[in-house]
């Protein structure tokens, strides 16, 4: 039997977040950052708990059936928050029915990224050589149903190229092979792979925003590179199982906002190339649901579906 506890005395234990994603990633990395700073405001430790798979989407089914008392939230992403529930045949949660929304935390673009030996130096010529050498190049992703798979997907289907999707079990793991020359290609986020393009241990071709990124200001974007409707952004957002308190959801989304505001968290995030944003839990909400709805048009198009 599940005890709740009052927002007054909330919380008087660890709270722990579970992350469907392994550690090294974007969502993985900005966590920490976030979590560190969410214990200071409530006094009490705050845990990350990995629990990767399935493009992120173990981690969320866990948080979804898990006690709504506060003590396990998770961080969604456009991954496992708004792509999934496109893409999977039978999805275990629902993305707006099963979690009670708390706040966004930040966002963050991709960055197109390319082997160092792969004789392309912008997007142009990057689909003039996929074209010019079909069955060729590949593109390595987080996982199936990933934003880096499906802004991959989208950008190809745009540009009019097939180019082979292979799937990881998180980033990290992508960047040897990528470095190597296993892997072509990539579309993975700032806050993963900035420190890869920064070492000029690959070539980045355009950011996926709509605007160029502060980390990369000689990287245009993929609209300004000849594709004007084009554009991906990630967030990451903090959620509790649906049913929990309003109560201590109104405490988790101080302490949280809070955090967000400190000046070296939103240091901390911008020098990742991520922007904080801190919403209502109805604001999250209405973000969660366009952002749903982008997606299931782009999983549509694409074609893109997982058993």
């Amino acid at each position: 039997m599940h005890t709740i506890c009052s927002a007054n005395a909330y919380p008087v234990k660890p709270i722990k977040i579970v992350i469907g994603f392994p550690p090294g990633g974007a969502t993985d990395i900005l966590s920490r950052d976030f979590a560190a700073k969410l214990g200071e405001e409530l006094k009490q430790q705050v845990i990350i708990e990995n629990k990767p798979g399935a493009g992120g989407t173990i981690g969320a089914d866990l948080v979804a059936k898990s006690a709504p008392d506060g003590y396990t939230l998770t961080i969604g992403t456009s991954s496992n928050h708004a792509i999934a529930v496109s893409l999977y045949k039978k999805l275990a949660y629902d993305p707006v029915k099963d979690f009670a929304p708390i706040t966004m935390l930040a966002a963050s673009q991709n960055v197109v990224v390319v082997n160092n030996d792969l004789p392309v130096r912008s997007l142009k010529e990057l689909i003039a050589y996929a074209k010019a050498n079909p069955g060729k190049l590949n593109f390595g992703s987080s996982g199936n149903g990933t934003i880096s798979h499906l802004t991959g997907e989208m950008f190809h289907r745009l540009a009019g190229v097939q180019i082979a999707h292979v799937p990881y079990k998180g980033s990290a793991f992508v960047f040897p092979d990528l470095m190597s020359g296993q892997i072509s290609l990539m579309y993975d986020s700032t806050v993963s792979i900035g420190p890869l393009v920064k070492s000029g241990k690959v070539r980045p071709l355009a950011v996926t925003g709509t605007a160029r990124s502060k980390l990369f200001p000689n990287v245009p974007t993929v609209a300004e590179s000849g594709y004007a409707l084009f554009s991906a952004t990630n967030w990451f957002g903090l959620f509790a199982p649906a049913g929990t308190p309003k109560d201590i959801v109104a405490r988790i989304h101080a302490a949280s906002v809070k955090a967000l505001s400190s000046s070296d968290l939103a240091e901390r995030f911008a020098t990742q190339g991520a922007e904080v944003i801190a919403s209502k839990p109805d604001e999250t909400l209405e973000m969660l649901k366009a952002d749903i709805a982008k997606w299931a048009e782009v999983a549509r198009l694409s074609g893109a579906r997982i058993d």
